[in-house]
This record gives C-alpha cells, structure tokens and sequence, in this order.
C-alpha cells in the first residue's frame, strides 16, 4: 500500500479521534506496538485509540475506503499476534474500560479494553464471578470472541454461554446490538468465531453467585499413574472442581525443594467454586496420588486465582491445540517420555478436563461446536531466538500428533497454525454457517486479521 494511503488514513483518524492516534516515529509508538507474545515486531502506519462505539465506527470507516490493513487490539495475547498489522491500522480497544454492574440482576455491562482481571475483581466485590480463563491480563474481546475456557466453564459454562448481548461495530461502519432475538444470526457467530465479524464493543454478560473459592497450585511427582489418574479423577469430579494440568520441569519457585528444580513434575491449578468444605472434599482424590512437592490449594477470592503477569514477559511460544479422549497409563509415560527428551529450557503438555455445564449446551446452540470434547490439550515449547524455532515448532508437532483424537482445535489457543487448523475449529455445518454470515456482514473480508472465516 502507497505512503500516500497511509498519510491520507492517519491524518484523518487523527482529525476524527483528536489526535489519539500513534504512528512510526511518535513518542509511545514502541510501546504500543508491544504485545504480550514475544517475536511480533510489526509496524503499523496508525494505532487509533477511541472510546466509544462511535469513534471506533469512524475509524472502520476509514480503514474500509483507504484499503489498508486492520486489526483489533485487546488484550494482545493471539498466539499470532493477530492484535497488530504491518503497515495497516491497528484500532487499540484499550482505553474503552467501562463497566457497569447490576449486582441485583447480577448482570454486566463491560467495555472491550477491560481485561478479564478487571472485571472479576469489580465483581468479586459484590460476591459475583464470570469465568473468563485463566490469565488476569487476557482481554475480554479476545477471550469472549472464541468461546471462554476458564476455571469456572465445567460449573457455569462458557464465556460465550453467559453472554447476554453485544455491541458490535460491523464492516460497514454500523454499530450493532445483538442477543437472541436483535440480528440472531450475528449473535450466534460472534460466540465463537466473533474476531470474524466486526469490533466487539462492549458485552452484556449474565454474572454467578461466587465469592470464596478453594483453589491454587497442587504439585506432584510426573510418573505415569500420578498422569493418568489425575485426569481420570478430574473428569468425574464435581462440576464445582476444574483443574488445569500441566507437565512441565518445575521452576525454581521457593516453595519448591532445589532438588526438584528442572525435574518434571505434575503442576496442577485447582479451582473449586463451592463451599470450602466441599472443596475439600473434592481435592483428597488428587491427594491422596503421591506425597504433594507443594500444596498451596487454600480458601481465597476468586480473583486470586489468576497469576501475576510481569510487564515484561514475553514468551516466544511454539504451540499446537487439540483434543483428547482421555490418557492411560501407556499415553501418559509416552508424554513423560517426550518432555523428557526436548532439550527445550521450557516445554508443557497442558490438559484441561472439559465436560460438565460446557457439555450440556447444544453443539449446534453457537459458533463454538465442541462440546462434548473430553479434555482440550495444548503442547507448548519456549525458545529464546529464530535459530531454535524450527527445532521447538518440530517438537510439539510430533507429540501433538500422538495425542490428537480427531482433528478439532480450540480457536483461542491456535497460534501461526493456517487454515487447515482454523477449519478444525468449526466442525461441518458450523463452518458453512459462518462462512454464510461473514458474506453478509463482511463480504470484502475487512477482518481478517484473526483466525479467518473468508466470506462464502
């Protein structure tokens, strides 16, 4: 694209946002181009900062008739780092951080710059939860768009499953709401597959009765049965207990005996949301495998339960999403087997037990069709430069292949993947439909920079 479009696109955003605009050479721009993935260096010709629904209408506007590139800027934690575009428009959601609460209805009303830390701990204060995942500084545009897998989905489903509506601004620079019964259509997409559909502006979500949870990091021994029946106890454990399981070397945490540094080991997030006698209850199966290396499980707020995020974290990831029916022993020592073999400073296998609440809505009731899916699984190894890349991207290729049941993936947990892997994410009748519906409300494909539905 010319240096004319750009200059042309950038002085008009600057005219219709007063001058909240970032571009090449201006103080901030560095920052704002930083993202939480590590290894995206793309350079936008304009970061617009707006507000409201309005502003955000205007700068789609502008976007759509200069033909640039465009992106949406949430949370920044797209695996592809989909939040930024080179040489394109970037509309940065995060100064629109309104929030409203009905705590009698126990309904809210959230902008999109709001991370799912902020919003949980303004609810928390009035004794009420929504899940959103499983990191505090994850956007709620980006978490909410593709479906929401958190530490309370088996108890009350879904994000996507408590969201009541939406304000939408669609490529034609028309700012929408939608729910049920207003543009159902549309509203069935963006629980889902809504990055495909426009900018989500704000949403309306239907909030739960959650103050104290017993929840934290339980750490075992990696052997095979500690694997597998760990898994085995989760998936029948109450729909209060959601765990997320990682096999991992442990890190040099001072909790955590020297002699276990680096050693892999079982490092599990419990999260209960019920009485804290119940909850009890509930983790003696999982202690009772071995002799805990650390046991920091305990009574807290729920919004205790995300860890922190340090400023300037950020991994370079090689990562593959899939689902799993299950592990037996024999699957469990081969994955024991692999980690041990990487030569990878970090690598994960990650399991989280899915069912419950997710299970008992219908496949086809949203854009996100998975739900009977046993256990969603994400391999993951770190590098530090371009030279390991290749080797790392191998790695959680071969052992993503042994344990894929099926070919479905989680959109939210894709990274660099391509289409095949988007394909995955949207079984049979879903994918036609929302390819139908982006030709309605997209029919250029303005949004693309997401994991992309073309238009039919």
């Amino acid at each position: 694209m010319t240096s004319t479009a750009q200059s042309t696109a950038t002085d008009q955003l600057r005219a219709k946002l007063d001058g909240r605009v970032i571009g090449p050479g201006d103080d901030g721009y560095d920052a704002a181009r930083t993202v939480f993935v590590g290894g995206i260096d793309r350079r936008p010709a304009a970061i617009a900062r707006p507000r409201d629904a309005g502003e955000i209408a205007r700068v789609v506007s502008i976007a759509r008739d200069s033909g640039l590139p465009l992106a949406v800027l949430g949370g920044g934690h797209s695996g592809a780092g989909h939040g930024l575009v080179e040489e394109g428009i970037v509309v940065d959601l995060r100064e629109m951080r309104g929030l409203e609460i009905d705590a009698e209805a126990r309904t809210a009303w959230a902008q999109t710059g709001l991370t799912a830390g902020d919003v949980s701990r303004a609810a928390a204060a009035h004794g009420l939860a929504i899940g959103f995942g499983d990191a505090g500084s994850v956007g709620i545009g980006g978490i909410t768009l593709g479906g929401g897998v958190g530490y309370l989905s088996r108890l009350q489903g879904l994000t996507i499953d408590n969201l009541l509506a939406a304000e939408i601004v669609t490529a034609d620079g028309e700012v929408r709401e939608v729910d049920s019964e207003r543009e159902p259509d549309l509203f069935w997409a963006i629980r889902g597959a809504g990055a495909n559909f426009g900018v989500a502006t704000r949403f309306a979500f239907r909030l739960h009765d959650v103050s104290t949870v017993t929840g934290g990091m339980l750490m075992l021994p990696a052997t095979p049965e500690v694997l597998s029946s760990f898994l085995a106890a989760a998936e029948v454990a109450p729909d209060e207990l959601s765990t997320i399981v990682n096999v991992m070397p442990a890190p040099p945490m001072p909790f955590v005996p020297e002699d276990v540094h680096g050693t892999l080991v079982v490092m599990a997030t419990m999260c209960f949301a019920g009485p804290v006698e119940e909850g009890e209850r509930a983790l003696e199966p999982f202690r009772a495998l071995a002799e805990p290396i650390a046991d920091m499980v305990q009574p807290m707020a729920y919004p205790e339960i995300f860890p922190p995020d340090p400023e300037d974290y950020h991994p370079k990831v090689a990562i593959r999403n899939l689902f799993t029916d299950g592990l037996d022993r024999d699957h469990a020592a081969r994955v024991i087997e692999r980690l041990e073999s990487s030569d990878a400073a970090m690598r994960v296998a990650q399991f989280r037990v899915l069912g419950g609440a997710i299970d008992r809505v219908p496949a086809e009731a949203t854009a996100y069709a998975h739900r009977g899916a046993r256990i969603m699984t994400n391999v993951v190894a770190f590098y530090e430069d371009g030279a390991e890349r290749a080797a790392r991207e191998a790695w959680v290729d071969e052992l993503a292949a042994e344990l894929r049941s099926g070919d479905a993936a989680y959109v939210n947990f894709l990274g660099d993947d391509g289409a095949e892997r988007v394909r995955a994410a949207y079984p049979g009748p879903t994918w036609d439909r929302l390819a139908a519906i982006k030709a309605e409300y997209d029919p250029d494909n303005l949004f693309r920079s997401n994991q992309n539905i073309p238009p039919r």
